[in-house]
């Protein structure tokens, strides 16, 4: 049948099965969002307040479902303002499919009114761009950009496509997914991009050497990262560390990996790990680590990293492989082929490792520095929510101290229950994300747990949630300062507080009455409790400002350049 380029578009959607799509209109893109008008009863459109939050939607969707998220937006300011939200992605792998809209070909090149090379833009945080001038390769440029943001290593791809391709015709084949989702047809489609799908089996020799190294040790430890998620390899890396019993850090992106009540999960590695976790690592004599990438919030000194360990780096893009640390042994692999290798080349035969780290965890123990306030602490804060939820929640974070008491204190038990931006920090992505982890799982609780400063970065979401009727809760970690900034200046910069105190408002409350959702001050535990359980209960948005203490810190802490057990505690 014969269909215009925008008609195509949507039917591109339908063989994806995608459900849904966060975006805004804009003159370049108004032939999709014509088309889409005929498509609404089969693709739900969510209007957002910004394309920032359009992205972060998208992104947050693909976190919670593992699903490809998907975004429109039209040129010029539009397509620049998903930047952030495309460079958030890709920093934690997560596959976003972003479409745009660009001039007529015809205008290309003429600095037409929000004409913007969004390709050229976009090239270094996308795994794969494409600009559309023909009609006849779009529906095959759709098809590969799904199967390339999702294969091999997840991450955005843009597709940007000439207004005129949008009201031209050609003919068209409805291709299901089940046929074009074919590796056989796939490998057609991306001849030349072989490299990016690969999705690399383990060498049999590297992994007999691996598992001989962990017969060999001492004190093994294993360091799991987003990579395990992504492979939905959780259930098989819970089985490997059982059959070493070995403990298990994890980083910011691989928590629920191990159940925060896992007896050989030490919690989070890094800056802001527990002692436990930088404990073991410096004392452990072989260290695996699996989908994690040593950035410079784990090895923070990459000079004393090694420490005269040894150190075995499976990693499904070979790039990441030595690119930080240098390692004895790199696999390139899918996480979970690679587990599913070590677990069959150990054997059910293998004698457990003595539970080396038992006797560590004394000194280990941190005594969390709390203020002396009548105001709310926030790990209590954390408490609460979790035992009004329990595990059917899904947390959704900003950046600053909020992210780290949330990553290090709330109990997180499987994995894409914490949704967070690690590798770009993102300050505003939060609610964004809640809403589009809670149009992906209606079935649980979302809470955007947000500070006062990221919070007012992208707060015109509120009104998205509001009029879809998107039950997200927010809480408010509201300090009245940049709190790790503060903390920051506190510790290393002799109080110099330059431009990190924010009390000079907004009322939150007030916002929140604005959008029209229900929102209250809280500055006492039983306050918050019974403004959280009456949220929960109402089945509507609701946001909480909880009032802590402006010099309340996140400890440990690691200074950056410092090796992980040269901690800061108070």
């Amino acid at each position: 049948m014969k269909l215009t380029g925008a008609q195509i578009v949507m039917e591109c959607l339908l063989e994806q099965e995608v459900e849904v799509v966060f975006g805004y209109p804009g003159g370049t893109i108004l032939n999709l969002y014509d088309a889409l008008y005929d498509y609404r009863d089969r693709i739900r459109h969510i209007l957002t307040s910004h394309e920032q939050g359009a992205s972060h939607a998208a992104d947050g969707y693909a976190r919670a479902t593992g699903k490809v998220g998907v975004c429109f937006s039209t040129s010029g300011p539009g397509a620049t303002n998903l930047v952030t939200g495309i460079a958030t992605a890709y920093m934690d792998s997560s596959p976003v499919v972003l479409i745009t809209c660009n001039v007529a070909s015809n205008l290309i090149g003429r600095d037409s009114f929000q004409e913007i090379d969004i390709t050229g833009v976009t090239m270094p945080i996308t795994k794969c761009n494409y600009q559309v001038r023909d009609i006849r390769k779009l529906a095959d440029v759709i098809r590969e950009a799904f199967a390339v943001a999702a294969a091999g290593r997840p991450a955005p791809v843009l597709i940007d496509i000439m207004k005129d391709v949008t009201t031209q015709t050609t003919e068209f084949t409805f291709l299901p997914r089940s046929e074009h989702g074919s590796d056989a047809h796939i490998g057609r489609l991306l001849k030349r991009k072989a490299i990016i799908i690969n999705s690399p089996e383990p060498d049999a020799e590297k992994i007999a050497i691996a598992a001989d190294w962990i017969r060999a040790a001492e004190r093994p430890m294993f360091v799991v990262g987003g990579g395990v998620v992504s492979a939905d390899a959780s259930a098989c890396m819970r089985r490997l560390a059982a059959l070493v019993n070995a403990p298990v850090a994890s980083t910011l992106l691989a928590k629920g990996v191990l159940s925060f009540d896992d007896p050989l999960s030490t919690g989070l590695i890094g800056m802001h790990g527990t002692k436990l976790s930088n404990l073991a690592f410096v004392e452990a004599d072989l260290v695996i680590a699996i989908g994690a990438r040593f950035t410079d919030r784990v090895a923070l000194n990459p000079e004393k990293f090694r420490d005269g360990k040894r150190i075995v780096q499976i990693d499904i893009d070979a790039s990441e492989i030595n690119k930080n640390v240098r390692v004895d042994l790199g696999i390139v692999s899918d996480a979970k082929k690679a587990i599913e290798a070590l677990l069959a080349e150990l054997g059910d035969s293998f004698e457990k490792k003595p539970n080396w780290v038992a006797p560590m965890a004394p000194a280990a123990q941190c005594e969390t520095i709390q203020t002396e306030t009548e105001l709310l602490k926030p790990i209590e804060i954390l408490d609460a929510i979790y035992s009004a939820t329990g595990d059917n929640v899904i947390i959704a974070t900003d950046v600053g101290q909020h992210q780290m008491w949330t990553a290090q204190h709330f109990k997180i038990s499987r994995p894409r229950q914490l949704i967070t931006s690690a590798g770009f920090g993102t300050m505003g992505f939060g609610l964004g994300a809640a809403m589009g982890a809670k149009v992906g799982c209606p079935e649980s609780a979302v809470v955007a747990i947000t500070g006062d400063g990221s919070f007012r970065m992208n707060l015109t979401e509120l009104s998205t949630i509001e009029y879809y009727d998107i039950p997200v809760i927010t809480v408010i970690f509201n300090n009245q300062t940049l709190g790790m900034v503060r903390q920051w200046q506190t510790l290393l910069y002799r109080r110099r507080y330059s431009e990190t105190t924010l009390d000079r408002g907004p009322d939150f409350v007030k916002v929140a009455d604005a959008f029209g959702i229900a929102g209250k001050r809280v500055t006492k535990l039983p306050e918050f409790r019974s403004a959280f359980a009456e949220a929960l209960a109402s089945g509507k948005a609701a946001l909480i400002e909880c009032m802590i203490d402006i010099d309340e810190k996140v400890v440990p802490m690691v200074p950056g350049g410092k090796h992980l057990n040269d901690f800061l505690i108070d």
